[in-house]
């Protein structure tokens, strides 16, 4: 009998940086306990949802019930309803066609449908749930610590997850060393008195089934998985100043039409920009997307696509600001676009590069929003088992102290328990500062690191609070995903201005116990509000700003909020510091002046042989469809470097002098 095993976390204190994860493995589910054997079904269209039945044969069609029966069967009774989530393999995404007329998989286009009541989900062949994930035993390896890897990835965030399975598929031997016990880092998860939450971000970006952009749902599928999702039919409802309410719809024509009712002497303006927007999302969108430091790659696109090319050439040193005055006039116009890019890269539109914006203000309605059944954190626990599939490792409670170098060539890493493991090529998710400034022991700041801290500073991290509340609390209709800044717009890039708020049970109640909604709710916050406090001072201030947040959101939002309050934990850039391993708890890079565009970041390669960087601080930067594209990069360039792609020595060097020619035009 093959049997899993699972992971189950409790005592899980989120709200201090001294809390302990007190974590005790246990046998799990059996294979024959989960959903096997039903072909990859679409399930819902106009309030009825298609059921496979698990005892039947996979060529019997599946059944057809209502979303009152559905939510009641495999919805409210959310623990049970966990064993049929999570990570899986699936049918090829070409094959999920759907069974009724109008019925798509997470597409844009649902026949003037109410999204609000609809539910697209993907059943899959099998499936574990949040509460299950394979374990790789900690110490695994232990007679292989000398052996040879083609590449060690430092962290399991989603730009080193999808190196790595990048690089499995193609036949690597990878490592990946994990410090927490669970993948995903600021996609990951944790789950407390029947709460499931969502650590980062809930608006999951790059996740449908269309298009080239679609880099999570490629990234699955690369490694034989897909996430069962359900379509969020508004992105975000923006609430501003001057009581300004803009709903950004699924459909772009009703986002546009919403926009310009609002500012109806701008029609001309916003169509301009948010089709320069389309320009670009459509030229990115036409490429395969590999590594920019591949020239064979690079040249063969541009010898199909030159128009293509072209386009991404001339936006790639514009910001979505400079772009924006161009075509608007109205202030309050230009402040709402500010707050758009806000959400992209946590800075103004005139800090923002164009490219950037462009990726996530046309993905959110040309693949649109999905949300994975489950949370967000059976992303990465997919991405890990996929990894597995393929022959390679994850390692949990690895943290890594040192890369260690030999003539000059990152050669290992060492943790903290002392054991040293060995590769070809070494990969950090961590940020820029963590990999040079902590993991390089002994070794100069290269220049190259020297030009990209004096353009960039670490972006602030954030004050979080995981709320559960009674459900009656929400009104009817309660859009998912929320951005509050009630006053003044000078407020927007304060610390505790801008409220972002995540309600993702609206979408997938079982993530909370019967009768109670999710509220993540986080706002910028820096290091240094938390600094020098005392165990008693610290706790004090938790609990006096999520307070005024709180109470902010009672007023704007949901009257009786507090009074609901089922649970609630508070997290701060030092506990993002500690369980994320993030420096100062930092959600990436902002520029610290206005940049050109994308010329200054960094790529994939350093200036150490044999090293390579993945993740937020680097090119194209934050955001889930950004690290999702650094991986992918990565993983090409690194599969060049050991032979498994085509390699050209001397177009390589003339490229990279190129690129590092470009980045000091920035």
């Amino acid at each position: 009998m093959v049997v899993l095993r699972s992971l189950s976390i409790s005592g899980l204190e989120f709200n201090s940086p001294s809390a302990v994860y007190n974590s005790h493995f246990s046998t799990g589910y059996k294979l024959s306990d989960l959903d096997l054997g039903c072909k990859t079904s679409v399930l819902s269209h106009l309030g009825n949802a298609q059921i496979v039945d698990r005892n039947n044969p996979r060529s019997q069609k599946p059944k057809l019930i209502s979303n009152k029966i559905y939510r009641k069967l495999y919805v409210t009774d959310s623990a049970s309803n966990r064993k049929n989530l999570g990570f899986f393999k699936t049918l090829q995404s070409r094959n999920m066609k759907p069974r009724s007329l109008g019925a798509k998989f997470v597409d844009t286009g649902c026949s003037g449908a109410n999204l609000r009541t609809e539910k697209f989900i993907v059943q899959s062949k099998s499936a574990l749930g949040v509460d299950e994930i394979v374990e790789i035993d900690e110490a695994a390896g232990g007679g292989e610590e000398k052996s040879l890897y083609d590449a060690i990835v430092i962290g399991s965030g989603i730009g080193g997850l999808v190196a790595s399975t990048q690089l499995a598929v193609k036949g690597a031997k990878v490592l990946v060393l994990e410090k927490y016990v669970i993948p995903g880092g600021s996609s990951g998860y944790y789950q407390k008195d029947g709460y499931t939450f969502d650590v980062g971000s809930s608006v999951m970006f790059g996740f449908s089934d269309k298009g080239n952009l679609n880099l999570i749902t490629q990234a699955l599928s690369a490694v034989g998985c897909e996430m069962q999702v359900i379509p969020d039919p508004t992105t975000v409802h923006f609430h501003l100043p001057t009581n300004l309410s803009v709903r950004i719809h699924r459909e772009y024509n009703e986002f546009i039409e919403e926009l310009v009712s609002n500012f109806p002497h701008e029609k001309e303006g916003i169509l301009k920009f948010y089709g320069d927007c389309w320009k670009i999302f459509n030229a990115l969108n036409s490429l395969e997307l590999k590594s920019l430091e591949e020239p064979i790659y690079l040249f063969g696109q541009f010898f199909q696509k030159p128009l293509e090319c072209l386009t991404l050439a001339y936006y790639l040193p514009q910001n979505a600001g400079d772009l924006a005055r161009k075509y608007i006039k109205d202030p309050r116009l230009l402040s709402f676009i500010d707050a758009e890019c806000f959400i992209v890269s946590t800075v103004n539109a005139l800090q923002t590069p164009m490219i950037n914006a462009a990726m996530v203000l046309c993905d959110r309605h040309f693949g649109g929003i999905n949300y994975p059944i489950g949370g967000v954190g059976g992303i990465a626990k997919s991405l890990a088992k996929g990894l597995v599939d393929h022959g390679s490792s994850i390692m949990y409670k690895a943290n890594v102290t040192k890369i260690i170098t030999e003539n000059g060539k990152a050669v290992g890493v060492k943790l903290s328990d002392g054991r040293e493991f060995f590769a070809k090529t070494i990969v950090s998710n961590a940020t820029r500062w963590d990999t040079f400034g902590k993991l390089l022991k002994g070794v100069d700041l290269p220049k190259e690191e020297e030009n990209f801290q004096k353009l960039y500073v670490k972006a602030p991290s954030f004050l979080s609070i995981h709320m559960g509340v009674k459900a009656e609390v929400l009104p009817p209709d309660t859009d998912c995903h929320h951005f509050v800044l009630e006053s003044d717009w000078r407020r927007l890039e304060e610390p505790y201005g801008s409220i972002f708020l995540s309600i993702p049970t609206v979408l997938d109640p079982s993530l909370a116990p019967d009768g109670r909604h999710i509220l993540h709710i986080f706002t910028t916050s820096s290091m240094e509000d938390w600094e020098g406090l005392s165990r008693e001072e610290y706790e004090a201030k938790k609990a006096l700003i999520a307070d005024e947040i709180i109470t902010r959101l009672e007023k704007k939002l949901f009257p009786g909020l507090k009074s609901s309050i089922d649970f609630m934990e508070v997290g701060t850039p030092r506990t993002h510091r500690r369980f994320l391993a993030r420096n100062n708890g930092t959600y990436g890079p902002m520029p610290r002046g206005t940049p050109k565009g994308l010329l200054g970041m960094p790529f994939n390669t350093t200036s150490i042989d044999g090293l390579y960087c993945v993740g937020d601080s680097c090119f194209p930067g934050q955001g889930v469809i950004a690290v999702a594209f650094s991986g992918v990069m990565c993983a090409h360039r690194v599969a060049a470097d050991i032979g498994l792609e085509k390699k050209s020595p001397i177009l390589d060097a003339a490229l990279l002098r190129l690129l590092g020619w470009l980045r000091t035009l920035a």
